[in-house]
């Protein structure tokens, strides 16, 4: 039996997604038997080297790294799977949306740090900041949204297995959840 391919990406969010998978805990063993990971914390590959079958991403997009970033994973799924509330919506990210990015970068780093001469990083090293936060499917065509913040490792595996036999992933509402 061939294996399905499955990778993973985390933009701008907490990782709180990818802890969720990682909690199905012994699980992973059996999920081990259905996919063979590319890109993933679980395999600390870091960054996608071959077309995949599924491919999950977390976090919204705040900078013109985080596009670069999806779009190539993008090509790379023949599955995109926005996972968790900010790659759904922009979640907590893009609370800065409500200010101008002007207004919320002085805030940061002049008038929140009080310090003297304090001044907006300006180092061309730095990815370029949206002016708002974007949700994946903003940038990119997303197949499936795996909703929570984070999902839960059960409802992680549920719309996992349920993908991988074929079926559209519907979770229970009892399997959603927002902590």
């Amino acid at each position: 039996m061939t294996k399905a391919t499955v990778a993973t990406c985390s933009l701008a969010g907490c990782f709180g997604c990818h802890m969720s998978l990682l909690d199905i805990d012994e699980k992973l063993l059996d999920l081990l038997q259905l996919v063979e990971f590319d890109r993933s914390p679980i395999n600390d590959i870091k960054h996608i080297s071959r077309p995949v079958d599924v491919g999950l991403v977390e976090g919204g997009v705040c900078n013109a790294e985080n596009v670069h970033v999806l779009q190539e994973f993008r090509r790379m799924c023949k599955v995109l799977v926005a996972v968790g509330e900010c790659a759904n919506t922009g979640g907590v990210p893009s609370m800065r949306n409500g200010v101008s990015l002007k207004r919320c970068l002085e805030q940061s780093f002049i008038r929140g740090l009080g310090i003297e001469g304090a001044q907006i990083p300006d180092d061309p090293e730095l990815p370029l900041l949206l002016n708002r936060v974007r949700p994946l499917h903003h940038i990119v065509k997303v197949d499936y949204f795996l909703p929570g913040c984070p999902p839960s490792a059960d409802a992680f595996w549920r719309f996992l297995t349920e993908l991988l036999a074929g079926r559209d992933p519907a979770l229970p509402r009892e399997l959603i959840r927002f902590d």
